[in-house]
């Protein structure tokens, strides 16, 4: 599969008190789409995911039990994908999402899934959903 993903944390300014989290260009074999091979042959897709997660009033102790991991998040997109067949890119979207927001410090998700080897003359294709609390 080739890339390591680049992963970060990246705290945001003002009031509001948010944090990002984020996953850029997570690269994963799965069985997504709509056609016949596409159900039994593995394709190439790109995730990219961003948390707004809320930061609490205590300090983060330099605990990694105090912050959203995003470790887990990616065990959480490959545990989704490891499940099996998905029809659209819409809905693994939608699982990855929801998924996210089961951790209650998460107030909103974004994620793109890519496809980038089924449009020829385009470096990719896919959907990009944004959910919130």
């Amino acid at each position: 599969m080739g890339r390591t993903p680049k992963i970060s944390h990246h705290v945001a300014s003002g009031a509001a008190r948010l944090r990002h989290v984020f996953v850029r260009d997570l690269e994963i074999e799965a069985l997504l789409g709509i056609y016949e091979n596409e159900r039994v042959t593995p394709q190439r897709i790109i995730v990219n995911i961003d948390l707004s997660v809320k930061e609490g009033d205590d300090p983060i102790s330099d605990d990694i039990k105090n912050v959203v991991s995003y470790e887990i998040v990616v065990q959480k997109v490959e545990r989704i994908v490891a499940q099996g067949h998905v029809g659209l890119v819409e809905t693994l979207a939608e699982l990855i999402a929801a998924a996210c927001l089961t951790d209650k410090r998460v107030t909103a998700a974004r994620v793109r899934i890519e496809k980038p080897d089924v449009i020829k003359n385009a470096r990719s294709v896919g959907v990009e959903i944004e959910r919130g609390r």
